[in-house]
C-alpha cells in the first residue's frame, strides 16, 4: 500500500517535521507537503533517517555550514536544500 497525505505514517512524519527551530520548520514541512510523496522509496527512507537526527545536527547541514558524514543523510539534505528554496520577494 502506498503512502498518502492521509496515511497515519505521513501524519506521524508531519508531526516529526515540527522542530524546535523555525529555520528547520520552514524547510522540512514544505518539503514533506510538496515533495516527499514523489520521492523514490530509498529517498523516503533517507528522510525518515534524517528526521531522527537532532536539531543541533540538522541546522548546520541545512545552513550548508557542514555536510553529514553519512552519505544517505548527505543525499537527502541536498535534495531538500535544492527542492525547497526560500521564495525571494
Amino acid at each position: 500500500m502506498s503512502e498518502t497525505s492521509d496515511s497515519l505514517s505521513f501524519k506521524r512524519l508531519k508531526w516529526q517535521c515540527r522542530r524546535g527551530m523555525l529555520e528547520l520548520d520552514i524547510l522540512l514541512e514544505p518539503f514533506l507537503d510538496e515533495v516527499y510523496l514523489t520521492l523514490e522509496e530509498e529517498d523516503k527512507q533517507r528522510f525518515h533517517k534524517l528526521i531522527e537526527c537532532e536539531d543541533q545536527e540538522l541546522f548546520p547541514w541545512f545552513m550548508q555550514k557542514e555536510k553529514p558524514e553519512d552519505s544517505d543523510l548527505a543525499r537527502i539534505v541536498n535534495i531538500i536544500v535544492t527542492r525547497v528554496q526560500p521564495k525571494s520577494y
